[in-house]
């Protein structure tokens, strides 16, 4: 399993969890292997150590968040009912309708529209904290990579609730851009994916439920395997400057074809790739420059503004003035 470290934070939200509960941390805590007080970050293993014992001791895998607990082994019920689901979005169909049913509120839906697919949270009162829609979206999107087989990149991620004192750690998990104090709770990724095929095997889903619920932390995250080095070389490059597709693939030391098959199965292409990076740096010059529109597009590579503004409709659905003059939507 490859190592990814989870930020203090998050262990400090799951334990504020079993306090609320009237539950001893510390005991917790040392069930996992650890020892208070958490300061530094610690690995997904541990991680999922806690969010175990957390669950034995709440009998609650969703650490006390929802309307109704979700019992010990509503996990395990929750992957054999996505067995035998044709695609991905019947699958993505299931899992809300069952989680619906165990949690009762927040309650998800799936939304397609303008080239996305969202798993949008609706909560029958106030809006949950950051780390509740986080929980609820580790879990579904855990399972769905591991369905079909690949990483599902991510186009942002919206929060019904205001920012926690750690929003930063929550854009950095994601790997996309994050927004507090939205309508409603989403999280986006191109709806291409839902036709994917999500055919695994009863062997696959013993060997996945034996490291869960580390393995959803880890095997699909954004800042692992080939796609983030690939990122990693482009982001220290000027747009202009970005190699082609077989040019990267020499700098590699790669077959052009094995680049593109071990892209393919992180979910990913140079294309993506290269629109991911300058998508995010768009929205970020922006919303945090006034910098003529002109000249951005010129920076990230476009030949001409018409052609930038194309693009950034594609990305968001809006147009790069319309994206400033709101903000940039945080």
């Amino acid at each position: 399993m490859e190592r990814r470290m989870i930020s203090a934070c998050f262990v400090g939200d799951a334990l504020e969890c079993l306090a609320a509960r009237g539950i001893d941390p510390a005991a917790v805590l040392a069930r996992a292997g650890l020892s208070a007080p958490v300061t530094g970050s610690v690995s997904a293993e541990q991680y999922g150590a806690l969010w175990t014992a957390a669950a034995q001791a709440l009998d609650d895998e969703f650490f006390g968040l929802g309307a109704r607990p979700m019992r010990c082994g509503s996990f395990t019920l929750l992957c054999h009912a996505l067995m035998g689901a044709p695609t991905l979005e019947r699958a993505l169909g299931r899992a809300l309708r069952f989680l619906r049913v165990v949690l009762d509120d927040p309650i998800g839906r799936l939304d397609v529209a303008d080239g996305l697919a969202s798993i949008v949270l609706n909560d029958k009162g106030a809006a949950r904290s950051a780390f509740a829609y986080r929980t609820y979206w580790i879990i579904v999107h855990g399972i769905t990579c591991w369905l079909v087989g690949r990483r599902i990149p991510l186009r942002h991620v919206d929060f019904r609730c205001g920012p926690p004192e750690h929003g930063a750690d929550y854009r950095l998990f994601f790997g996309a851009p994050v927004r507090f104090h939205a309508p409603e709770s989403r999280l986006a990724f191109d709806a291409t994916f839902l036709t994917l095929p999500a055919a695994r095997s009863e062997r696959a889903l013993r060997d996945f439920l034996r490291g869960a619920p580390a393995n959803i932390l880890v095997r699909y995250r954004h800042d692992a395997g080939l796609a983030a080095r690939v990122k990693t070389r482009l982001r220290h490059m000027s747009a202009p400057s970005w190699p082609t597709f077989e040019d990267l693939a020499r700098q590699l030391r790669l077959p052009a074809s094995t680049l593109r098959r071990r892209l393919a199965d992180e979910g990913q292409t140079y294309r993506d790739i290269k629109d991911e990076l300058r998508r995010m740096k768009a929205q970020e010059l922006l919303q945090h420059s006034r910098r003529p529109v002109g000249e951005i597009a010129a920076e990230l590579g476009f030949s001409e503004p018409s052609a930038f503004h194309r693009a950034f409709r594609k990305w968001t659905a809006q147009s790069p003035g319309a994206y400033r003059r709101a903000g940039g939507g945080d």
